[in-house]
């Protein structure tokens, strides 16, 4: 059975429907299940701009369902399971708000540390809210949960595999790793470094001598040297 939103015995009025071209502005007819169409006139590709790629996020059939998914909508349904599993990892953590508040601390210095770094900020995203979903008390790979819940998410394998490959190598090893691992060690070293100015305002002066070696990229120190001073980022 396909999924009712892209089978056409499921679809109303309006199932087919007209979008201007972004580039030359010729109206270009889009059915509701096309994902992306070429403008005639210039040739540009460009996506549907009324389909629902919600699903995409965390269906494991989608890539069958809606076809080759332009970079655009990749994107997206990245951007779409990240989403997904900060609301997964809060639900695993239940009422332990200092481990969920942590998790999103360090998801958010990764979020400001990918871009600039060049890493992958969907893996290093994913990576930073499910680092430490694992009791650290256990045989298992400091990434086993991680692993089933994303899988549970419907997520990519290789997505999955390069999460879980960079959460083990920053619980087993100490140096500095692919440009994914040093991205998430430098937001882990961030986030613990705003937590400890958070309650300890007076240790600027000591935490300052000893962070000029701390941290793997110059992004994540000068981002250190901004919260040392005091300031919000």
């Amino acid at each position: 059975m396909r999924c009712p939103g892209q089978d056409s015995r499921f679809w109303k009025p309006g199932a087919i429907l007209e979008a201007k071209c972004p580039q030359c502005g010729q109206p270009v007819e889009f059915f509701k299940d096309e994902t992306s169409r070429k403008c005639a006139r210039c040739g540009h590709k460009f996506v549907n701009p009324q389909m629902d790629f919600g699903c995409a996020a965390y269906c494991k059939f989608a890539d069958q369902c809606l076809g080759d998914l332009p970079p655009e909508l990749l994107a997206q349904r990245e951007n779409l399971l990240k989403d997904r599993v900060a609301v997964e990892m809060k639900k695993h953590f239940g009422r332990d708000f200092k481990r969920i508040a942590h998790a999103g601390r360090v998801a958010r210095f990764a979020e400001k540390l990918a871009m600039p770094l060049g890493a992958d900020p969907a893996v290093v995203l994913i990576a930073a809210l499910l680092h430490e979903t694992s009791p650290k008390a256990t045989p298992e790979p400091a990434s086993a949960k991680a692993k089933e819940l994303l899988f549970r998410l419907g997520a990519r394998p290789d997505l999955v595999d390069e999460v879980c490959t960079i959460i083990d190598a920053m619980a087993q090893s100490s140096g500095p790793g692919s440009l994914n691992e040093q991205c998430l060690r430098d937001a882990h070293r961030l986030a613990e470094l705003e937590e400890t100015f958070a309650k300890h305002p007076e240790q600027a002066g000591l935490q300052s001598e000893t962070m000029a070696h701390a941290f793997l990229t110059e992004t994540a120190q000068s981002l250190a040297e901004r919260i040392m001073r005091g300031e919000k980022v």
